[in-house]
């Protein structure tokens, strides 16, 4: 009885082997078979280049404007407007064009004070205007903003430089970047005993972490409250650029 059963057994392992496989195949988990989403394509390195370059800027961008407080809204407008007037007429006889002008902000709020006794005093109204200037010759910043001061505005909110054409520095910064690539995948391909082939893509790295303009030295200067230097410093430029080369064994 023992004997005539065991080939019925062997034959129900079999049929259960063979099922688990069947299923497996359908279930695209066969032996040996891995999924490759997520993982480095065979016979290449794939590095992130950096480059840095620092500059001098060319220009600046400030905020100029007024707040006054008056007891009636039509006395607190009327004084802030003949403020930014004036103002407008010394930026345009300093050579600051039109197209450099820009109101950014313009506000009227009302003040309640309250008195020692706890009640509510007489209400006083709060115009405030600003305007955005770009001053293209940092030589006249100061000229600029002093002058400003002295025509009535009271209000400096920053100053902040920049380039006017940085695609010259751009370009230097991706050229930098490609250097470091190449280095970093090079010294990479001799850890893994790998031959460096040719560049297969070159994209740039948009948004990454040191992608952009940094502040050198000084970048910003706060309200001088009736003057005071005013430091452009250096600007830092940097790039990033993902290589992708091929691999050789």
């Amino acid at each position: 009885m023992e004997r005539s059963g065991f080939p019925i057994r062997l034959i129900g392992i079999l049929v259960v082997v063979s099922v688990i496989s069947f299923i497996m195949g359908i279930g695209g988990l066969s032996p040996g078979r891995v999924s490759a989403q997520g993982e480095s394509k065979p016979g290449t390195i794939t590095v992130v280049g950096k480059g840095k370059v620092r500059i001098k800027p060319d220009m600046a961008q400030a905020t100029i404007g007024v707040e006054v407080i008056r007891p009636t809204v039509k006395e607190a407008s009327a004084e802030a407007s003949q403020v930014m007037n004036n103002v407008l007429n010394v930026l345009r006889q300093l050579g600051i064009e039109d197209r450099d002008i820009q109101t950014s902000g313009f506000s009227v709020w009302q003040e309640r004070p309250s008195n020692p006794d706890g009640t509510q005093g007489v209400p006083v109204y709060h115009v405030t205007s600003q305007l955005n200037v770009t001053i293209r010759n940092l030589e006249n910043l100061g000229t600029v903003l002093d002058s400003a001061m002295n025509a009535g505005a009271n209000n400096i909110y920053g100053v902040t430089f920049s380039l006017s054409n940085t695609a010259q520095a751009e370009a230097e910064a991706r050229r930098e970047a490609i250097a470091n690539a190449r280095a970093k995948a090079e010294d990479l391909a001799r850890l893994t005993n790998l031959q460096l082939g040719e560049v297969l893509s070159v994209s740039e790295v948009i948004g990454g972490v040191g992608s952009g303009y940094y502040p050198g030295a000084v970048q910003k200067a706060e309200s001088m409250g009736g003057g005071g230097p005013i430091v452009p410093g250096e600007l830092e430029i940097t790039m990033q650029l993902q290589v992708i080369y091929s691999t050789v064994q």
